[in-house]
């Protein structure tokens, strides 16, 4: 925890220590005004001297100005140096994440990813503001209260004895009983999250399914049980202030009955007794301070924790010192014998991807084709690095992808993946996605290559058409056809289409497809689809089968020579039966 927060915090040395010196003095001045207090009563209310009491008031109300000052302007600085941490955790996390492989992405889960880039960031964000106070002001309350005390006197001072033992031993108990609670907090929120997640991204099949009461008693019962547990922590944190301020009441009134006897017997005088009370109060409240940190403490504990999980993992998919950038991208593609799993170390576990080998040539097309689960996906996944190999080789124009500068080589890439995802914003924000400067001309051009030009066109707004989450406020079809012009837009070397053309009815299937044909060619285009329609005229076609390719060729080659391809074609409905 403290090399954490040492790393964290180093680069605002300079307010850290402005914040340290304005803590200094507003606490030493807190201390003063007791000695001042005690002096106004044992010589100016004593000696019944209005001149002196209105002096020592003059500066005790100087100092008390002075002290608020100082002690707002530790608060400001204390929270911008706790809030720029937070933002700059944030931003760390947030890098990381984004270089995440799917693979350590799936590994942790999108729903805890998100609640440790919020939810914890926010937790050491509070440990870090309160600790500029107590970690400033409680020793040194601590200290110099006893110092004055003892100074006042050491006969009253044995009620320390007692009482400051007193604090701590509660502080440990209650240390000790709300830690576990603090742990599963953070676990149960993560629950919530994965279960609010799925709830939501899959609201129209909880419906269609009618789970709505299913859901319901789903969410009802993490919600329940990260409701036990908060009320857990809130009974413990309620029940700890009532016996700090016992513990506390129970010293002043001690203070009060000694104090009053040795005045009585004219071992102390009147004010020193005020006085000592003032600077008992203070040490009480230094070790109550002292106590809410190492209570704040577990909390903040787990909450780095799992921030650095993030922060100290590495992807396995990184430029590699050597790496380099090619003059220029033909689309060339070649696979090498490559082999892929998604558990390298574990040989239990069957590879995704087993001996791959062929080529995609610029100018032609390429079309994969198999069974659900036989790793067309993964495959794809081989040429940006969205994963990389076990095994083998995969090579773009002749270099190995991992030797490859991976920004440079996404510029080369047009990707529309399986899922036709939109993000919330604007339609022409999507669009540049794919190319950030690109012209209107140049934005709605794509648009007519996908055939989205006219239901964009319809849209009072045009471009500036709002997109919700996901894209959700388009059908399945329209999202695949905006998704494939934001591809378009880039007009890159390489056109990768994961079953892009699923959602599409059969005609503007066909009219996409021969638009794209002066597009792509001069790139390479490999084409992932269930339907023989979109793949029949492909250069090549890959069959796959069980991670392996079973066979090459095209559509009337493959229909003479692979049974497995021929009882595909067999299932799907022919041209005819599909114009009719």
């Amino acid at each position: 925890m403290t090399g954490f927060l040492r790393r964290v915090l180093s680069p605002y040395r300079g307010l850290l220590i402005l914040v340290i010196l304005l803590q200094l003095g507003q606490s030493f001045l807190t201390m003063y005004l007791p000695t001042i207090n005690s002096r106004v009563i044992d010589y100016g209310v004593a000696n019944a001297d209005a001149a002196y009491i209105m002096h020592q008031g003059i500066l005790m109300l100087g100092i008390a100005l002075i002290q608020f000052l100082l002690s707002t302007l530790a608060g400001i600085f204390g929270a911008k140096v706790a809030l720029m941490t937070g933002r700059d955790l944030r931003e760390q996390v947030y890098e990381k994440l984004i270089h995440f492989s799917r693979r350590m992405i799936g590994s942790m889960g999108a729903p805890t990813l998100i609640t440790r880039a919020t939810n914890d960031v926010q937790q050491v964000i509070q440990f870090i503001t309160f600790l500029f106070t107590a970690i400033i002001a409680a020793p040194m309350m601590f200290i110099g209260g006893l110092v004055l005390a003892l100074s006042q006197s050491v006969k009253l001072s044995v009620v320390l004895l007692v009482t400051i033992p007193l604090l701590l031993g509660v502080s440990v108990v209650f240390l000790k009983l709300i830690l576990p609670y603090y742990r599963e907090q953070q676990t149960k929120i993560d629950e919530m999250n994965t279960v609010l997640r799925d709830q939501i991204s899959g609201i129209r099949v909880v419906k269609a399914f009618t789970k709505e009461q299913g859901e319901k008693e789903r969410f009802e019962r993490i919600n329940g049980d990260l409701s036990r547990i908060n009320t857990s922590i809130g009974k413990i944190t309620g029940l700890m202030q009532p016996i700090f301020t016992l513990t506390m009441s129970f010293a002043n009134i001690s203070l009060i009955w000694l104090g009053g006897r040795m005045a009585g017997n004219g071992q102390v005088q009147i004010g020193q007794v005020i006085g000592f009370v003032t600077y008992i109060s203070f040490i009480l409240t230094a070790t109550l301070m002292a106590s809410m940190i190492f209570i704040m403490l577990p909390r903040a504990e787990v909450s780095v924790t799992r921030i650095e999980e993030i922060l100290n993992s590495e992807s396995e998919i990184q430029d590699r010192e050597d790496a380099f950038l090619p003059e220029q991208f033909r689309g060339e593609i070649c696979f090498e014998h490559v082999t892929y799993s998604y558990a390298p170390d574990n040989e239990q576990v069957e590879p995704v991807l087993k001996d791959i080998s062929f080529c995609a040539q610029p100018g032609k097309t390429t079309a994969i084709i198999g069974s659900t689960g036989c790793g067309k996906t993964t495959l794809l996944d081989m040429i940006p690095r969205l994963a990389d190999v076990t095994e083998g080789t995969v090579f773009v124009d002749g270099m190995d992808v991992r030797k490859l500068l991976r920004h440079e080589l996404d510029q080369a890439i047009g990707m529309v993946p399986q899922k036709a995802f939109l993000f919330s914003g604007t339609l022409e924000d999507n669009l540049r996605d794919g190319k950030p400067d690109a012209t209107q001309e140049e934005l709605w051009e794509a648009l007519s290559i996908a055939q989205a030009k006219e239901f964009v066109e319809k849209n009072e707004r045009g471009l500036k058409m709002k997109i919700s989450e996901g894209g959700t406020n388009f059908s399945g079809g329209q999202r695949q056809r905006l998704a494939i012009a934001r591809a378009i837009v880039r007009r890159p070397s390489i056109y990768l289409f994961d079953d892009s053309f699923s959602a599409l009815d059969y005609r503007t299937d066909q009219e996409l497809r021969r638009a794209l044909k002066p597009v792509t060619q001069n790139a390479a285009v490999i084409i992932v689809a269930q339907r023989i329609s979109t793949i029949k005229d492909a250069d090549q076609i890959l069959v796959m089968n069980q991670g392996r390719i079973e066979a090459v060729g095209t559509h009337e080659e493959l229909m003479q020579s692979s049974r497995t391809y021929q009882e595909i074609v067999a299932s799907q409905p022919t041209d005819k039966e599909v114009a009719s």
